[in-house]
Formats: structure tokens, C-alpha cells, sequence
């Protein structure tokens, strides 16, 4: 079977796709309205866990990283970007954080790029077996049972990078809303 899509058909009266987005995801509002204020009782720094997960966009050939800083005291997803894994998608991270989180301790892996962004004071490089970032390791394999695009080996790409980041918004709004609730 043939589908030809004409300007007479039932298509006729959609809008053509925008580069930006859908209207719901224009719509959307700031993740760090989603967020939660860290607590300010005990004196101590917020927490954050920082790591990226990778996936593809168009083909396999084209990855794409999502960077990620995750509050596990509320286990909501603080800031993320999306991009490859240099310097340039880290500061692009440490910019989106909410004012409330600058002057969190982030605990990530080791990976150099990290160190380049985030100041010493506030770095904290660990290796995965030593426990301080299995909050945001537990995630990931939240959002690789979620989201297809994001799982391991997956047949599943977005065409464009404006797909895969709508989709990437909706999730994350969704998650961060129902941890306020919950």
C-alpha cells in the first residue's frame, strides 16, 4: 500500500513542523521550575550526582550524550544537556544548574571534562564502585526502561536532535513533577 500525503487530504488543515518543537513542548516551562529547593536545616551543601548516557540520533554513527546532574535527596533530575562528550556539553550543564545548586558538592566519575568546568572545591571524582553516584547510575537505567531511544543496542533513533530533545523534555518534566507530588 502507497500513502501519498496531498494538500487536499486529511492532513491538509495540519501545521507544518516547526524546528522547535511541538506546541506542547514549547509550552513547557523551565526543568528548574520542576526542581526542588534543596534543604537549607542542616548547614551541609546539597548533593548532586553528575553522569552521561549515550544515544543516537538520524543513525549509529551519530551519538549523542545526555549530561546529567541528579539531587538524589530528591530525586529529581537538576539540569541536563545534550551534546558530545567535551568540555563544551559539560559547561553547558555546570550553566543550566539552578542558582540553589551552585554551591553543591557533585560527585561524578571520573571523566576529565568534568574537572575542566566544575570548581575544585566542589568537584568530587569517584569511581562507581565507591557508591556516592548509584542514585543517578539507577536512573539511567530508569530512563533506558522508558525511553527507547536510550537503550543499549537499541534499533530505536530520532530523525532530528529537536525530536530527541522534545521527547527528552516531556520525560524529564514528567519525572521532576512526580517527585513533587510523591
Amino acid at each position: 500500500m502507497i500513502c501519498v500525503i496531498s494538500s487536499k487530504g486529511p492532513f491538509a488543515s495540519h501545521p507544518p513542523w516547526s524546528s522547535s518543537g511541538s506546541k506542547k513542548v514549547q509550552s513547557l516551562p523551565p526543568l528548574s521550575v520542576t526542581v526542588v529547593d534543596p534543604p537549607q536545616s542542616s548547614g551541609a551543601p546539597p548533593v548532586l550526582e553528575c553522569d552521561e548516557v549515550r544515544s543516537y540520533v538520524g543513525r549509529k554513527t551519530t551519538p549523542m550524550w545526555l549530561w546529567i546532574a541528579f539531587a538524589p535527596h530528591t530525586r529529581q533530575i537538576v539540569a541536563y544537556a545534550l551534546g558530545d562528550r567535551t568540555e563544551a556539553t559539560a559547561r553547558q550543564l555546570w550553566d543550566r544548574l539552578p542558582p540553589s545548586y551552585r554551591e553543591a558538592a557533585l560527585y561524578t566519575d571520573d571523566w576529565e571534562r568534568y574537572g575542566a568546568v566544575i570548581p575544585g572545591t566542589q568537584h568530587r571524582p569517584c569511581r562507581t564502585s565507591a557508591g556516592r553516584t548509584v542514585h543517578v547510575e539507577r536512573w539511567n537505567n530508569s530512563l533506558r526502561q522508558r525511553l527507547a531511544r536510550y537503550t543499549r543496542k537499541t534499533l530505536v533513533f530520532s530523525k532530528s536532535i529537536q525530536t530527541h530533545e522534545a521527547c527528552l523534555r516531556l520525560f524529564l518534566h514528567q519525572y521532576n513533577l512526580d517527585r513533587i507530588i510523591l
